[in-house]
């Protein structure tokens, strides 16, 4: 059986009605230039082709400069429109302009696949596949029909849980719909908690149907497709988003909502000891030593294609270098290397999230014992600082480069350097730092090179979210110490010290998690759940300015200055959840907007 990767390689649309994907060499059609409801779904590997095009929606994060970390606080990509109004507290309802230049202000539905229509297109998708091998299903083996049902379910509520965490409670479609279904066509909105029990419950039917594998492995043909432990890990996150003050509130950040379409409208604690369960289901049943997922023993290289689907990846979006290969070396890191420009620099982190990595001690640099210098800060830092971020002074060197090279943020008159600070809107870092988590080494920085897969979800994150909600459930018992200090134990921390209240400890999971997951999209709908967009969207970012006391001939001290970046800083309540977009209402008289909009 060819692999989902490579199968994905093949697709040429053939109706566009249907968005059907097909290939001579793939199919034996006694017309090779048509392809009807009677081709498509004669055989398994025909049916194949179709769930392999559904595979093929799944967003690709890798592949655009406008990511979700660009709405946080955890990045500084410059000027990219949907990004850059949506911090200037910007939402328009009436655009469905979703261009990443010139596109209008829709937020995070410019990104790939994230948008209203792009989404319940991806959903009839899987409805249509549903639909039509039920109908033929004496046509397939019964383990060919039960596993790939699954997975078009698991592919459906993947793209379901787009539209529950932008948009709150949406419309429910089971079906693929025609506009002669007079009677069915217009669906209104389900509650947040009718949206989230769907979810639930068809991630549940999925893991209690146990047709699918728990975990797929490199070389494995099905590698790539959905597993029980995806579909576990995604009701688990979910429960984890529902559970969080956002929405587990009796009324919503943006105003009033008599429809519970943007929240539960009340206060139930147990909300988190649900969430904990499911992650706890995961840990104890597929997680840790001699289990199939487990922490990936080098932090830094579990992105690498050559650890594709190791121990620690839950899900994964599939790349191909070269064919289906994607744009993320193109987009980051330092923008000039070894004096030639080679990157757009999108991945800069701010000076609040390079703050939030410990000393080698293990100890926050806000802490008095931690020895941290403020005029050498970069001193002393923890594995994974050094591993992700690139500051001034960095060692660079990546497997296709042939030499090392050292970046130089710093303002230097006498040896000025390409990659210098300059707040201003070339590629240039205006915040003094690169990223290089997760750049290929093995690929220099070009479109469509590198064959690394997306990670979406990975066993860290199992184990930061079991942290969080049992804290949250009954406060800080062992099992949210071994949780915790499992992570901080692969990159030499100490463990987090005994004697923790509930509070501090939510805060130290908190920066545990933003240091861990840091650039892997988690952020933004972190600040959402925990409701603190407002707080951390209203001020502004900073960068670090570093300067020599004798400027003409740097004979002094290097100083290093905390400096404001006078970007957009205008949260509004309202922009918890995204505004359904207006031509969605126009469209069906039975949609209401989200509150504020």
């Amino acid at each position: 059986m060819k692999s989902i990767k490579k199968y994905m390689l093949y697709g040429c649309i053939l109706t566009a009605s249907f968005g059907l994907y097909a290939c001579d060499k793939d199919l034996d059609n006694e017309n090779k230039a048509v392809l009807n409801d009677n081709t498509q779904w004669a055989s398994e590997s025909n049916a194949d082709i179709f769930l392999n095009d559904v595979y093929d929606q799944v967003p690709d994060l890798y592949s655009q400069p406008e990511t979700l970390d660009n709405f946080t606080d955890d990045n500084d990509a410059g000027f990219y429109y949907a990004s850059w109004k949506y911090k200037d507290g910007i939402l328009d309802p009436a655009s469905s302009n979703y261009g990443l230049f010139g596109g209008g202000a829709v937020g995070v539905a410019t990104i790939n696949r994230h948008n209203w229509a792009a989404l319940y297109t991806a959903i009839r998708k899987c409805n249509t596949f549903i639909q039509q091998t039920t109908q033929r299903k004496g046509s397939y083996s019964a383990a060919w029909y039960n596993k790939r049902i699954d997975e078009a379910r698991f592919n459906r509520a993947f793209h379901y849980s787009i539209l529950f965490l932008n948009w709150g409670g949406v419309p429910l479609i089971f079906d693929p719909q025609t506009r002669a279904d007079t009677a069915s066509l217009f669906v209104k909105r389900s509650t947040y908690a009718e949206t989230l029990g769907f979810l639930t419950r068809t991630l549940d039917t999925i893991v209690n149907n146990k047709y699918l594998a728990v975990k797929y492995n490199k070389g494995q043909a099905d590698a790539g497709r959905a597993t029980l432990g995806a579909a576990q890990m995604l009701k688990a996150y979910l429960e984890l988003v529902a559970a969080s003050p956002a929405f587990n509130a009796t009324s919503a950040p943006g105003g009033p909502d008599p429809n519970k379409v943007a929240g539960f409208g009340n206060v139930d604690v147990t909300r988190w000891a649900t969430a904990a369960a499911s992650f706890k289901k995961f840990m104890t049943e597929w997680g840790g030593p001699g289990k199939p997922y487990n922490l990936f023993p080098e932090d830094s290289t579990l992105w690498y294609e050559d650890n594709e689907y190791n121990s620690e990846v839950i899900f994964d979006r599939q790349h191909v270098g070269n064919i289906r290969g994607s744009n993320y070396e193109q987009y980051g890191g330092p923008v000039y290397i070894l004096g030639s420009y080679y990157t757009w620099g999108n991945y800069n982190p701010t000076q609040e999230l390079v703050d939030q990595f410990f000393m080698a001690n293990g100890k926050p640099i806000t802490d008095p014992a931690s020895g941290y210098d403020p005029q050498k800060p970069y001193v002393g830092r923890e594995r994974r600082f050094y591993k992700w971020i690139v500051y001034d002074g960095a060692p660079y060197k990546m497997d296709w480069m042939p030499k090392e090279d050292t970046i130089y943020t710093r303002i230097d008159k006498v040896r000025p350097s390409l990659n210098q600070i300059d707040f201003a809107s070339t590629d240039v870092s205006n915040t003094g730092y690169y990223f290089k988590k997760k750049l290929n080494p093995r690929n220099r920085p070009a479109t469509g090179l590198s064959g690394a897969n997306y990670i979406y979800f990975r066993y860290a994150e199992v184990l930061l979210g079991y942290a969080e909600a049992q804290n949250e459930a009954v406060g800080p018992d062992q099992s949210v110490y071994d949780a915790i200090n499992a992570i901080r134990a692969r990159v030499n921390l100490p463990p987090l010290p005994a004697g923790l209240s509930q509070d501090q400890m939510r805060d130290a999971i908190r920066q545990e998690r933003r240091v861990e997951l840091c650039f892997e999209n988690k952020r933004f709908h972190d600040i959402i759940r925990w409701r603190v967009a407002h707080q951390v969207l209203t001020v502004d970012l900073s960068g670090m300015k570093i300067e020599n006391t004798v400027p003409g001939n740097n004979s002094g001290v290097w100083t290093y200055t905390r400096v404001g970046l006078n970007h957009p800083r205008n949260f509004k309540m309202k922009q918890y959840l995204h505004p359904i977009p207006q031509q969605a209402i126009a469209q069906n008289p039975k949609l209401v907007q989200n509150p504020g909009y």
